[in-house]
């Protein structure tokens, strides 16, 4: 068995990388329902953050603060949905007969 590939198989590495070698990776192997957890932490975080910007003005914000944020929804969301993919893929089928 190739040991390298299995790694590459079970280490998913997230696409908001901005390097060419992956820090940050998605354990496929990982229990699902503590993938889920990872999905949920995240978009609830992008949702909140969301929320807060709703209810503010931005009149009151710095026109440099605005790539910031989106940048932190990007990284938030994309990060959840991979979680997502990785946990719907793991989680046993049920279809209906």
């Amino acid at each position: 068995m190739n040991t390298f590939h299995s790694l590459t198989d079970r280490y998913r590495p997230l696409k908001t990388s901005y390097s060419e070698t992956p820090v940050l990776v998605i354990d496929t192997e990982a229990n699902p329902y503590e993938i889920l957890d990872a999905a949920r932490q995240r978009l609830r975080a992008a949702g909140d953050l969301l929320e807060t910007l709703y209810c503010l003005c931005f009149k009151q914000a710095d026109v440099k603060d605005i790539p910031n944020i989106v940048n932190a929804l990007y990284l938030l969301t994309q990060d959840g949905n991979e979680l997502l993919e990785i946990a719907r893929q793991r989680l046993p089928s049920t279809t209906a007969v």
